[in-house]
């Protein structure tokens, strides 16, 4: 609240100025709030500490109005005055740094707002004892500022102390002690301390619902943020029901469009579509869109947000091109703040994905150039979800034959996940194989060795010995040896590769034939051609099968067939499968 100092004259027309606000008359409170500053000066001077005191009430109506613009020079004066009448350790010296700091932090000017919020904390906790009221004020305010900038390793130890302090000073059952119990508990869930989290957050809507009502706004942020517990124990079952009374409440309370309607939709919408109930969720977040542009203006983060879910939402229903134009929104207004990377990180990270799954891989090259610093700065340099990002400009890099660049970032992701996931991992796997592909690459046959048969090693730990995903390492190493002419050691491995994927896929699956081809290749590199042409034979009849007669696939399959009659100088049968492949592409041979 302003500050108000009773008397005569100006004092007068500030306190009726105040009354004029708490009744919502704000543009003639403001008028008379001017009045009284104009007559304050005239009586006092311009550095006089009442004219602070006049200052703060104007700058305070400005601000919860939402003009910030209007309210700073105000508080910046009133703290100047403070500053030079009282000396700089003053208690009001340290409400007039928290009333700019708060300012600041509703602008995002954050880097502004955190030395203003430690150094009214310092004065507070010296002036008044570190158990003081206004002290855990600021403690509170410190908090609540890292909170909005994501940071909950520093956020959780102030809101601690903040609970730790309220419930000696209040009892157990206060409304302020729920509220801390609450704003603890969502920085333990950041943390993944979701238990905690959970036991917290039950302790402070027991308390509210006894104290307030069931129905009572500060309820529904209570069951909002259990609900965000449940899903971050995979639970969105039973976070559902907390969120439709969540938004019933709010619907309650609130006037209809309000701001909070609109998030309660949308945090609904979520979890509709966590339990794959799509239509559900994309008709609650259309809503939650058109509430947001309307009361926020289209170019709200709250819009941009609206905007990232759609796009979601039209990815997981197979709509790439609706999901692009939705990232593509979110993404422009996004780019204008600077606050907030993780969620800028999110809406690059989507898109991105969603053109490397188009094959539009120029689109989604510069956009993982952008990605990684971001990542890196919000999360960062070893969290798991850089992994997909450093995996992508490596495998760009790669494709370039820039293989200097791209090592480095194979190995770094390589690491994140044997730090994060274990050796003993599919993804740990896949990105082995990614980097033994690039040593194979440049021919550096003794790395490239060494992961493929980690890889293998690590899919025969995690699937067993007859899983796809082992034939497919088996095939891979072979290749290796098949490409330096180590035929004697593929050999074996061809062949196992191949009886996994018949006993997986059946004899005459497209794949398997891939795997005929494989072991075909090698006899005939080896010098069997006997041995060599019932498999390509077997490749072609497969082949037939699957696409028929005259598809390429069958073409290509021929085609190797034919080529072997060549070097078995069998030309008849070379020409009379030669001149069945022009037929089926229109050429002559």
């Amino acid at each position: 609240m302003p500050v108000v100092h009773a008397g005569n004259g100006w004092e007068a027309l500030n306190q009726e100025a105040v009354s004029l606000y708490q009744q919502g008359d704000h543009d003639q409170a403001i008028a008379q709030a001017k009045k009284a500053l104009t007559l304050a000066e005239q009586e006092l001077g311009s550095e006089h500490r009442d004219i602070a005191a006049s200052l703060n009430n104007l700058a305070y109506m400005y601000r919860t109005r939402g003009e910030y613009a209007q309210a700073e020079p105000l508080y910046q004066r009133s703290l100047a005055i403070w500053e030079r009448t009282l000396g700089p350790t003053h208690p009001d010296v340290a409400t007039g740094l928290n009333n700019l700091a708060l300012l600041y932090r509703l602008q995002g000017n954050y880097d502004k707002a955190e030395p203003l919020y430690k150094r009214s904390l310092a004065i507070r906790t010296k002036a008044l004892g570190a158990s003081h009221t206004d002290v855990i004020t600021s403690l509170n305010n410190l908090a609540v500022l890292y909170t909005v900038q994501g940071k909950p390793e520093k956020a959780a130890p102030l809101y601690q102390r903040v609970l730790t302090l309220r419930e000696k000073k209040l009892g157990m059952n206060h409304p302020d002690v729920a509220t801390s119990a609450m704003n603890l508990a969502e920085q333990q869930l950041a943390l993944g301390q979701t238990a905690q989290a959970e036991a917290l957050m039950k302790r402070g809507i027991l308390v509210r619902q006894q104290t307030l009502g069931r129905d009572h706004p500060d309820v529904a942020s209570s069951l909002s943020r259990l609900a965000a517990v449940h899903l971050a124990q995979n639970r969105p079952a039973d976070a559902l029901p907390l969120q439709q009374r969540v938004l019933a409440i709010r619907e309650k309370n609130l006037e209809p469009g309000h701001p909070d309607i609109a998030t309660a939709m949308s945090d609904l919408a979520d979890t509709h579509m966590r339990l794959k109930q799509l239509p559900q969720a994309q008709a609650l977040q259309e809503k939650a869109l058109a509430m947001r542009e309307d009361s926020l203006g289209p170019y709200h983060i709250d819009v941009a947000d609206s905007l990232y879910k759609l796009g979601l939402l039209q990815e997981a229903q197979n709509q790439p091109e609706q999901a692009e134009k939705f990232y593509r929104d979110a993404l422009s207004i996004r780019e204008k703040r600077t606050d907030n990377p993780a969620a800028l990180a999110a809406v690059l990270s989507h898109l991105a994905a969603l053109y490397v799954r188009q094959e539009k891989t120029e689109q989604a090259w510069p956009l993982y150039q952008k990605l990684l610093p971001l990542q890196e700065k919000a999360l960062g340099p070893d969290h798991p979800d850089l992994v997909p990002t450093l995996t992508q400009l490596a495998n760009r890099l790669d494709a370039q034959g820039k293989f200097a660049q791209a090592e480095p970032l194979y190995r770094r992701a390589l690491a994140i996940q044997e730090k994060t996931l274990g050796s003993s991992h599919p993804e740990v796997a896949r990105n082995q194989t990614n980097l033994a592909f690039l040593y194979r690459g440049q021919k550096q046959y003794e790395p490239a060795e060494v992961l493929f048969r980690q890889a293998l090693a690590t899919q025969e730990k995690i699937h067993g010995p007859q899983h796809l995903e082992v034939a497919a390492a088996l095939n891979n190493l072979a290749m290796l040896y098949d490409t330096q002419g180590l035929l004697m050691q593929a050999e074996p491995l061809y062949t196992r590769s191949l009886a996994i994927l018949e006993k997986n896929l059946g004899p005459d699956h497209p794949n398997v034939a891939t795997g005929v081809d494989n072991l075909a290749f090698l006899y005939r590199s080896q010098g069997r051609p006997a041995e060599a042409e019932p498999l390509y034979k077997r490749s072609v009849a497969i082949m037939e099968k699957n696409y028929g007669l005259n598809s390429p696939e069958v073409s290509r399959s021929l085609y190797q067939l034919a080529s072997l009659y060549r070097a078995m100088k069998r030309l008849d049968e070379a020409y009379a499968l030669e001149l069945r492949i022009s037929r089926m592409v229109g050429t002559t041979p």
